[in-house]
């Protein structure tokens, strides 16, 4: 059996191909991307990592995020720390800032599911060992699991609820 045409052809060099122009294009194109943006507008693609962020104030490794005791024949005493420059402070405030800032919940529930609970809550209101024995329950439920849903309506659509729960009472 003959082998496959592929395989037949040699390797060649191609004397064509600048490589050194290739690495240097595969580098710049392969640099990862900085998703914050306030490390991003700061970052000096000229220095390292450990240099930029040693500029921003961040820590580079873990571990000399905080002090270890020395012992007083390094020099060093235990109380005294090295002084870090930072050159670039803007950065951790700005991180600090949007740090701060609230959370919103984005989390949705499904229309199936809201439907679900607001029939529960409007033959039942509150009894969900009523709820559990019901018809509409087809996934069959347990009280608890039943519980767990309609709390989940209540923070994922709290102006629904009340508002819902407004209607019901009218």
């Amino acid at each position: 059996m003959g082998k496959l045409k592929k395989s037949q052809k040699r390797n060649t060099f191609d004397y064509n191909k600048n490589r050194k122009a290739l690495m240097r294009k595969f580098r710049r194109k392969d640099a990862p991307k900085i998703e914050c943006a306030q490390i991003r507008n700061a970052w000096n693609s000229r220095k390292t990592v450990k240099q930029n962020l040693k500029d921003m104030g961040l820590a580079y490794d873990s571990k000399n995020v905080l002090p270890i005791p020395r012992s007083k024949s390094t020099g060093i005493e235990d109380g005294e720390k090295p002084e870090i420059m930072v050159i670039k402070p803007y950065v951790v405030r700005d991180l600090e800032a949007e740090a701060s800032l609230p959370i919103e919940d984005r989390k949705t529930l499904s229309t199936d599911l809201i439907e679900y609970v607001q029939h529960m809550l409007r033959e039942h209101s509150e009894d969900y060992k009523a709820m559990a024995r019901d018809e509409k329950n087809y996934y069959q439920d347990t009280p608890k699991q039943i519980k767990r849903k309609v709390n989940e309506y209540k923070r994922c659509h709290a102006d629904h609820y009340a508002a819902f729960m407004e209607s019901l009472q009218a």
